[in-house]
């Protein structure tokens, strides 16, 4: 494998660019005022030194002549000296990067950076090259100064972007690049060829991997252990285990000697691909071979026997290991702690923590990542609490982050909330990123134990913070956890806070009915009404079903608001999503509406309250019957006394006639007669006489004799002595007609069956 050094040195030769500013300690004398006590600076002391420092005697400098310039006769200017470390003047291969990343490649930036540095060389290219901020940069500047001919690329330039490339997946640039190095007199050497094995090897192309390191021999460049490794390490790292033992195989017919790195590479390759035997094989073709274990291989085959839950044989590898005073590192007891946990010997894994720290190998964050998940596993919460204690002291962050989800949960599962909480806080000392997830878990479970003075702090924290909203979050927030926190908002006259809250987790897709309804309901209670009618439209649009008890709570926030009309729109939406409304709800809306003078709108909620079957409220029916008449609404109030008698409720007609004949209302006591009559509804004999006499008493003389024709028609008249006043105002009306037919049925004593003529003069009077 080819190592190459982070920075080159760069020899820097003796140049003059005008161009380039040098230092920049030069200060503008006019601003030396600014950073003195006295309108003018006191000649400085220091410059003789021969002058006692303590001496009190100063010259005067209006007495004093100006001390001139050697050069040009002028005044000097005494400068002060810059104070603090002077910034060194900037590279010029950063210069040139930064000029590149700013600018877009054209000729005039070529000029430009042929204007900065006329010459360059091999050395200033390759910093260059380093310092690129990217691999496009580099790749221009690279065939730039070569077509201009600044320079001739050697070797080393050609490795340096040939690896740039390589790591920004442009291989093909890269081989181009390789190949083309004979035709420039560049000589070609395995470490070219290494390097972009490597590189294939990263980007998963295996074949073109193999065809690089066959190229080796094509081209002449002589093969060697380094580039068989390379080769190894790539087909190996996709499982191609029968591969790399025929490369093997010819490695070994080419006299080429295995090292111990490279049957570290292969013992490797085989566990990844749980090639168990040939893994065994090759480690004791290794010792036969004279080639001895080091703690890398060490490493490699315990962790092949931890991936077979094969602790034994692991365990007689580490005591091997340091049997032969190889000293196990970090990696060793990690992997042993590994082991350890997956067949659920924690306490071993504890014991081999206890000696890792006996020996002064300090655990690393992989370590405690290993460990943690197991103790949580045995439920031993104490001990995790402990390891979670040290590294935050020591500020080891794990790159898997699910393991303070594990310790949130486990420890809330065994009741430790502090310890629970503090889980919390060590992500927060830790730099971690905490999600909503993580918060929901404490909240949920400080619902549980009902310490919600807790539980509100943390949700002011995520609120505050907008935790939700972020748009790295891989866990969301359970239902258990914000719905009880909701809940208990609205339940203690906090409902904005709770809404706050729920319109975030809505931008994140959230649309759950029980919290929706919880919102309703702490608005209903807190006297919002209508807020807690925005959150039904919301409902609504999205598709989320209400429940009956929302809307009933809805509907009473806003009758205890004096909002009649507002609460029989909430009650018509409850019976549009098929909620039925209970009897007191309707009498409750059809009160408040009645008693504000809304009859005809408390009408149409007794038409709904009939329709939907509910038959009760009677007395309120009758009062609303009587209202509608009363105000002229006749038509109305007797399509809702249809609607009554086809729910099979009739109202009281009698009571209805005698009050509209009290007040006077004759046409609507007619109506409503005549109404009754044509349904052979049960009349009193007493209410036709209140109708008459109101309509005689109207000098409503031929609507009167035309609903007493009527009564005859269908024999509803016996007692004729209270026609006789009809009789006279008829004749007085100069209607002699309808009286002669009264009069004969009186002398008569005939029931009224009549002949067709006279019920035609009784029709045309009506």
């Amino acid at each position: 494998m080819a190592y190459i050094s982070v920075s080159k040195p760069y020899q820097w030769t003796p140049r003059v660019f005008p161009n380039i500013p040098r230092t920049s300690n030069a200060s503008n004398p006019k601003l030396l005022r600014f950073f003195t006590s006295t309108e003018e600076s006191n000649p400085t002391v220091d410059q003789n030194p021969n002058l006692d420092p303590d001496s009190s005697s100063v010259s005067n400098p209006q007495t004093e002549p100006q001390s001139r310039n050697p050069a040009n006769g002028e005044p000097a200017v005494n400068q002060r000296t810059p104070r603090g470390k002077l910034r060194e003047p900037e590279k010029i291969e950063d210069i040139i990067c930064r000029m590149m990343a700013s600018r877009a490649w054209t000729t005039r930036l070529q000029n430009s950076i042929r204007a900065l540095v006329p010459e360059f060389d091999n050395s200033l290219v390759w910093n260059i090259l380093h310092a690129a901020k990217n691999s496009e940069h580099a790749l221009q500047f690279f065939r730039w100064v070569e077509r201009a001919g600044l320079v001739h690329h050697d070797r080393d330039s050609h490795l340096k972007m040939i690896e740039i490339l390589g790591r920004a997946s442009k291989l093909n640039h890269a081989r181009c690049i390789l190949f083309d190095m004979p035709k420039k007199g560049v000589e070609l050497d395995e470490d070219l060829f290494v390097l972009l094995i490597e590189s294939y090897g990263k980007a998963g192309i295996v074949q073109e991997a193999v065809k690089m390191f066959q190229k080796l021999k094509e081209l002449g460049v002589k093969r060697s252990v380094k580039s068989y490794d390379a080769l190894f390490k790539v087909i190996l790292r996709r499982g191609r285990y029968m591969m790399a033992k025929r490369y093997f195989n010819a490695m070994l017919n080419e006299g080429i000697e295995p090292t111990r790195h490279t049957f570290n590479i292969m013992l490797w390759g085989f566990f990844l691909s749980l090639r168990l035997e040939t893994a065994k094989r090759f480690y004791e073709d290794m010792k036969s071979r004279g080639v001895s274990p080091d703690v890398v291989t060490y490493n490699t085959m315990i962790n092949g026997y931890h991936r077979f839950k094969m602790m034994d044989e692991a365990e007689k590898l580490f005591t091997e290991m340091k049997g032969r005073n190889i000293a196990p590192t970090v990696i060793s007891y990690t992997t042993m702690i590994k082991g350890y946990i997956s067949v659920g010997r924690v306490d071993d894994g504890l014991r081999l923590l206890d000696e890792m720290n006996s020996y002064g190998i300090k655990p690393n964050a992989v370590t405690y990542s290993t460990l943690l998940p197991g103790l949580c596993d045995a439920e031993k919460m104490p001990e995790a609490q402990k390891l979670l204690k040290e590294m935050v002291e020591r500020h080891l962050t794990p790159k898997d982050n699910s393991i303070f989800m594990r310790l949130l949960t486990c420890q809330c599962k065994s009741g430790d909330l502090d310890a629970a909480a503090d889980v919390l806080k060590a992500m927060i000392r830790l730099s971690i990123p905490t999600e909503a997830s993580h918060y929901g878990v404490l909240i949920e479970n400080f619902c549980r134990g009902e310490l919600y003075d807790r539980a509100v702090k943390l949700l002011d924290k995520l609120i505050e913070k907008e935790i939700i909203l972020r748009p790295q979050s891989s866990l969301e927030m359970e239902p258990s956890a914000y719905n009880p926190m909701i809940q208990y908002l609205c339940n203690h006259g906090q409902t904005g806070k709770a809404e706050m809250f729920f319109r975030q987790l809505m931008k994140k897709g959230v649309l759950d009915s029980v919290a929706f309804n919880n919102l309703i309901c702490g608005h209903s209670k807190e006297g919002s009404p209508d807020s807690a009618f925005e959150i039904l439209k919301i409902m609504g649009r999205r598709g989320v079903p209400r429940d009956a008890d929302s809307y009933k709570l809805l509907i009473k926030s806003y009758l205890n608001k004096g909002e009649p009309a507002d609460a029989k729109t909430a009650l018509d939406g409850m019976i549009e999503v098929g909620h039925l409304p209970d009897s007191s709800l309707f009498r409750f809306v059809m009160e408040s509406l009645f008693e504000d003078g809304r009859v005809q709108t408390a009408s149409r909620v007794m038409k709904s309250m009939l329709e939907k079957g509910v038959k009760e409220n009677m007395d309120l029916v009758a009062k609303i019957l009587e209202a509608l008449f009363t105000r002229g609404h006749v038509e109305e109030a007797l399509g809702r006394i249809d609607l009554l008698m086809h729910s099979g409720c009739s109202p009281d007609f009698d009571s209805l006639l005698s009050v509209l004949c009290e007040k006077g209302k004759t046409i609507a006591a007619l109506k409503l007669l005549d109404f009754a009559l044509e349904r052979d509804c049960t009349v009193d004999f007493t209410s036709y006489e209140k109708v008459l006499d109101a309509l005689l008493a109207s000098g409503k003389t031929l609507n009167a004799y035309s609903i007493l024709c009527k009564i005859m028609e269908r024999g509803g008249v016996t007692d004729w002595s209270s026609c006789e006043d009809l009789i006279r105002s008829l004749n007085k009306e100069g209607n002699t007609k309808q009286a002669d037919i009264l009069s004969r049925m009186i002398k008569g004593g005939e029931k009224f069956h009549g002949s067709r003529k006279d019920k035609k003069h009784a029709t045309v009077a009506a």
